[in-house]
């Protein structure tokens, strides 16, 4: 329905707010700055990015440590287009199964698991996107933040 496609472009236009707002901080999370929303629903999020030469390490494959910023970060706003506020991540897994060179676009897919009232679970692959070849598969297990309170 209409109704439907307009909520949805909705949703995917927060989603792109909400990583522009992390962008636009002197904070670590600018590092994501090319970063690009391509996909958003209700506990899902899917970004696009190029691999360029600050993301490598010394033997010029995409740093793990970047890895792991990928998956905190679109989990974390995977878990808030389900209306959930951010909190802090209580556990961080990423396995790495290939590299990933400059060049390479990566497609990065995040899906909640379960939004429990305190606790939010998350799973992230990071793929080649020339050959879908798994780069990297991540999990979070988030505390969330304060919950809104409804107002009278």
């Amino acid at each position: 329905t209409d109704l439907g496609k307009m909520a949805a472009a909705s949703l995917l236009n927060n989603t792109r707010l909400i990583f522009k707002h992390l962008f636009d901080t002197h904070c670590f999370d600018r590092v994501l700055k090319n970063l690009e929303v391509v996909a958003a629903s209700r506990g899902a999020c899917t970004c696009e990015l190029e691999v360029t030469e600050d993301h490598l390490n010394r033997a010029g494959a995409l740093h793990g440590g970047f890895t792991a910023t990928l998956v905190d970060s679109v989990s974390t706003v995977a878990i808030m287009t389900a209306d959930k506020p951010p909190g802090v991540s209580v556990d961080l897994s990423i396995t790495y199964l290939s590299p990933a060179r400059a060049g390479d676009r990566l497609v990065v897919t995040a899906q909640c698991l379960k939004l429990g009232r305190s606790i939010a679970f998350a799973t992230v692959d990071v793929r080649n996107k020339k050959d879908g070849v798994l780069v990297a598969q991540g999990r979070q297990t988030k505390h969330l933040g304060p919950q809104k309170q409804p107002s009278n």
